[in-house]
């Protein structure tokens, strides 16, 4: 694409900001150009969101009934999914889904949960429980 054909459409997911695209400039050479988005990728994240947010809402359904962890809904809060979690815990998948399972969640040891809260971001004690609300 060449940088005078970059889309500036602009969306309310941006909240007014630009971001950084490759581009072709005059010379043939890639260059950086700045856009405001266009309307199939903000369709694109929006969908995204929503589909993060109905995961999200179905772990804390899970927790509530007792058949899953807080692991799982703070994973999904902090719009994470199972491998980009694994990734940052070093471990396999496997693993960290087996954390999601409250009577091994419980068991984890000290070092384990502040591994997890300090990859997403939270104390501890916020890890082992659920938010007053879903969205905060």
């Amino acid at each position: 694409m060449k940088i005078d054909d970059i889309p500036q459409q602009g969306s309310e997911l941006f909240s007014g900001e630009t971001k950084g695209v490759y581009a072709v400039n005059d010379d043939g050479k890639l260059e950086m150009a700045q856009t405001a988005g266009w309307e199939a990728e903000s369709t694109v994240l929006q969908q995204a969101l929503e589909e993060i947010d109905r995961l999200t809402m179905d772990a804390l359904e899970r927790v509530n009934r007792g058949s899953a962890s807080t692991l799982e809904f703070h994973m999904y809060r902090q719009r994470m999914d199972l491998p980009m979690l694994a990734q940052a815990a070093g471990r396999f998948k496997w693993q960290v889904k087996r954390h999601f399972k409250p009577e091994v969640f419980s068991k984890l040891n000290k070092s384990d949960l502040e591994l997890y809260a300090d990859i997403l971001n939270i104390s501890v004690t916020e890890l082992r429980q659920l938010p007053n609300s879903p969205k905060a």
